[in-house]
């Protein structure tokens, strides 16, 4: 499966922004699949996700400015951000598991600034 991620791009401190990510295939039957990140000198870092459960998890550092939803009918999901901090400065990349196999986009860069 192929992941293309769109949205990103230059925000103001405490502005908002939505990425999407949108399937090649159908995610209906995905129930791991999430959103990660990774800035300049640091590791990738896990932002939020749905896990096997279907509820849904996010890191600290973003719990209640973050959260993800998902289109079946158009085989994307989302990452709706608000509160956005000059530290969320990074490249987003959507995940899926599927089959047992990790997918991962290319990603799209979000640079929090003013």
């Amino acid at each position: 499966v192929q992941l293309v991620e769109s949205g990103g791009g230059l925000v103001l401190p405490g502005g908002s922004l939505t990425l999407s990510c949108a399937a090649s295939k159908s995610l209906s039957r995905v129930t791991n699949m999430g959103w990660s990140r990774q800035s300049p000198g640091n590791q990738r870092e896990f932002v939020v996700g749905f896990g096997s459960g279907g509820s849904m998890s996010a890191a600290d550092s973003v719990k209640g400015r973050f959260t993800m939803s998902r289109d079946n009918a158009k085989n994307t999901i989302y990452l709706q951000m608000s509160s956005l901090k000059p530290e969320d400065t990074a490249v987003y990349s959507c995940y899926v598991w599927l089959n047992g196999d990790l997918y991962r986009g290319q990603g799209t860069e979000v640079t929090v600034s003013s």
